[in-house]
């Protein structure tokens, strides 16, 4: 028997064409529980992908890599700047001023952390202008008591870009001693709306108003700095410290935000293995399928076998039928995955509408909508697996159709 005819034969069996009812229902059983599986696995693979890109690009780009702070007051810090962008790993090294404080509009108290940056110094501006009106951060380049507050500070305190509000910090020295409380009347410049929690916290003003709320007197409270290795944090932060005097300590993302991103790891990897095991019970549901299809077919079996087929030729047949089965699952299936994971955003925001609600909010996740970030390499691997286990599974059916005795089988037909 030829190739050819093993192929034509695998396919009439798979797809019967009008004939063969039987087996061409329990392909359509098998091809659509792998279409259901691999589709299903593509969509969650691509949000929590999607959630770590939001963490990386989004997040991080926000939130410095490593935050080095001092236990005395830091007067040379131009020239500890220059220290610190010496190291290789060092992209961007920005002083900064931070304080706690309360915004107050009216009756309306918020708490929020106060950080003073220059806006002048573009590595410290610059990764804040796509979450900003433009003309707003014109503005508040121009205005020396501006504010910028997170969306969702300024949503909870009803205030709109123009109106005054009032900051108010609790007097408390760099040693904690207890001081005079420090009040300020700013104007909102701009909202910042980024989507992540900082929203729900931050308050931004320029360096100089930040040191003076602070009682830092023209000082800064430390250094954020942008590296090259995101994963390389620790060890470059203990390279930085080693560089500086005495009595500066650091912070990095991975202590504030390192818990958050293994999490999403590990829901990555743990809805990976339960979803792989339900394309496993999809695949190996060929198994029943097939042995069904080899007793349905057991009669042209025999008289294949007689007119000199080997039993390679039907192992090989079944096992083309178990490959086609698995091909067309795989194809449909990472086709309906791929377009559902796009669909996917758009219908969470249409049900968000429609019900009046939102699923996510950054009081509690880390971003304020449903991320997708489809990768090529998962509908290859998935795809690659399902076919995979497919053909093993077809293994088993294409034995059995091999040691069919012709002579019983058609014996009994008598």
């Amino acid at each position: 028997m030829t190739g050819t005819e093993r192929l034509r034969i695998a396919v009439r069996y798979t797809f019967a064409f009008g004939q063969g009812h039987l087996s061409t229902f329990l392909s359509t059983l098998s091809i659509l529980g792998l279409v259901l599986a691999i589709s299903l696995l593509i969509i969650v693979l691509s949000v929590m992908n999607g959630f770590d890109k939001e963490m990386r690009e989004r997040i991080l780009a926000l939130v410095p890599h490593i935050t080095i702070y001092s236990d005395r007051p830091i007067v040379d810090w131009e020239q500890e700047t220059e220290l610190l962008k010496a190291h290789p790993e060092v992209e961007e090294v920005t002083p900064f001023a931070q304080f706690d404080a309360l915004i107050m509009r009216g009756t309306d108290i918020e708490t929020v952390r106060g950080i003073g940056l220059d806006s002048e110094q573009n590595g410290a501006f610059s990764p804040l202008l796509p979450y900003l009106d433009r003309q707003q951060a014109i503005d508040f380049r121009q205005q020396e008591n501006g504010l910028i507050l997170g969306a969702g500070v300024a949503q909870n305190l009803g205030v709109k870009v123009g109106e005054r509000v009032n900051v108010v910090v609790p007097g408390a020295g760099r040693a904690g001693e207890i001081g005079p409380t420090r009040f300020k009347t700013v104007q909102l410049s701009a909202i910042l709306r980024t989507g992540t929690e900082l929203d729900q916290s931050v308050a931004l003003v320029h360096l100089a108003l930040a040191s003076d709320l602070a009682g830092l007197r023209g000082e800064v409270s430390g250094f954020r700095i942008t590296t090259q290795g995101l994963f390389d944090v620790q060890t470059t932060a203990w390279d930085l410290q080693r560089m500086l005097p005495a009595g500066f300590y650091s912070t990095n993302w991975m202590m504030t935000h390192g818990n958050l991103y293994s999490a999403i790891q590990l829901s990555r990897d743990l809805i990976s293995i339960l979803l792989f095991s339900i394309i496993a019970v999809a695949a190996f549901n060929v198994v029943s399928s097939l042995v069904l299809v080899v007793l349905d077919k057991q009669g042209n079996i025999a008289i294949l076998r007689t007119l000199g087929a080997t039993g390679a030729d039907i192992a090989l047949v079944f096992v083309l039928q178990g490959a086609m089965i698995g091909l067309v699952g795989v194809v449909l299936g990472s086709l309906v995955g791929a377009l559902g994971s796009q669909a996917v955003p758009k219908l969470v925001s249409w049900l968000e509408q429609l019900l009046g609600m939102r699923f996510l909010n950054t009081d509690v996740y880390p971003v304020s909508f449903l991320p997708v970030d489809l990768l090529l390499r998962d509908v290859v691997t998935v795809g690659g697996v399902a076919l995979a286990m497919c053909i093993i599974a077809a293994i088993y059916p294409a034995r059995r159709a091999a040691k069919l005795s012709p002579a019983l089988i058609l014996s009994q037909d008598r």
